[in-house]
């Protein structure tokens, strides 16, 4: 309990908040950019903007993986879950998410098509058990974090001789993103974003650790501090990198030394290593093909890939033409720029992916 009563303190929160507004300097505009969809939720949920000053500005990006998600790759779902003696096993937020045409794999389940919601990797093995005369494919999804979880139930299905379990494997990771937002020509095409530094994601790097990100500290100059997803968390890792900032540093700090290391999760990363490589590109919303940016399953277990066992074809589909979701992720936009937020484009009626997104 310490680590959620702790860090939800609203007097330490007052104090954290009055250090930020004394130490950042009222003679220049910082620009902060945390990547993770966690952070963006804590920074909304706990009004952790409200406590900063005007010349603190939080940029929200593509760190969520319902929203990266292209749609050609939506479309490869809704497809697979057409097919006869398919159960398509996926994530709840998956299931809501609209085609350009409006289609999404909610509305293909109640037009008849056997579409599951489970809550781990593991729940979808299960079902490929109970139901030996169907197919399972489990859409997986995420960043670094969930990625070993599904390396386990594939290896699982392999010692099982399960031949009905397959993955249909959209892992992204997240060094690769950030990298490509801030040296991509395309991306700086599309918009260009003010950036002075990183808030480090939670869960991703408890897996990677900190290493990774020393890249970005020494060869764009940009101070990457990994936070918790509790508000302190956030709040500590802002005033770390305004005094990184103040200072002319560009390091990498943990403030969530509490679960990450250096290294990250050793045993974790050797399992991701055994099961997936890398793709030589791979499209994400918002970001277009982004080079080494994702996994696929190795040969060696090619009888749990639905791509190769459905030889699954690759689809570039274009968004909705009213849809700002692109430049939303990229940090280009905010969502009250889009034309249609919360008129065409409700939680109840969602034209876009990062509606569907808490």
């Amino acid at each position: 309990m310490k680590y959620i009563e702790a860090f939800r303190d609203g007097r330490l929160a007052r104090k954290i908040a009055a250090l930020i507004a004394r130490e950042a300097d009222s003679n220049r505009q910082y620009y902060l950019m945390e990547f993770c969809g966690g952070h963006t939720h804590a920074i909304s949920r706990y009004g952790i903007a409200d406590l900063l000053p005007d010349r603190i500005h939080m940029i929200h990006g593509p760190g969520c993986p319902v929203c990266v998600l292209p749609m050609g790759r939506l479309e490869n779902a809704i497809q697979l879950a057409q097919m006869p003696g398919v159960v398509l096993c996926t994530y709840g937020d998956m299931l809501r998410i609209p085609t350009a045409k409006g289609n999404s794999l909610l509305k293909i389940k109640a037009q008849g098509a056997d579409i599951r919601m489970v809550y781990s990797s593991t729940e979808a093995l299960n079902i490929a058990q109970q139901n030996p005369q169907k197919t399972i494919v489990f859409l997986a999804i995420g960043f670094e974090t969930t990625t070993p979880a599904t390396a386990v139930v594939i290896k699982q299905a392999q010692a099982l001789g399960l031949s009905n379990f397959t993955v249909f494997c959209n892992h992204v990771l997240t060094p690769s993103a950030i990298s490509h937002i801030l040296q991509s020509p395309e991306i700086r095409q599309l918009g260009l974003v003010q950036l002075d530094g990183f808030i480090g994601p939670a869960h991703v790097s408890t897996v990677i650790g900190s290493r990774p990100y020393e890249y970005f500290a020494e060869e764009f100059q940009k101070p990457v501090v990994i936070a918790g997803f509790e508000p302190l968390d956030v709040m500590q890792a802002i005033l770390m990198l305004i005094r990184q900032l103040n200072t002319g540093r560009a390091e990498v700090e943990n403030e969530f030394t509490r679960a990450v290391l250096p290294q990250g999760n050793i045993k974790a990363k050797r399992l991701v290593a055994e099961v997936f490589e890398l793709r030589p590109s791979f499209e994400w919303r918002g970001l277009g093909h982004v080079p080494y940016s994702a996994l696929r399953i190795k040969s060696c277990f090619a009888d749990f890939d639905a791509e190769q066992r459905f030889e699954i074809p690759a689809l570039s589909l274009a968004d909705h033409k009213a849809c700002e979701c692109g430049a939303i992720l990229r940090g280009v936009k905010h969502p009250r720029d889009c034309k249609i937020f919360g008129t065409a484009c409700t939680p109840d009626n969602p034209v876009g992916s990062c509606m569907v997104s808490s």
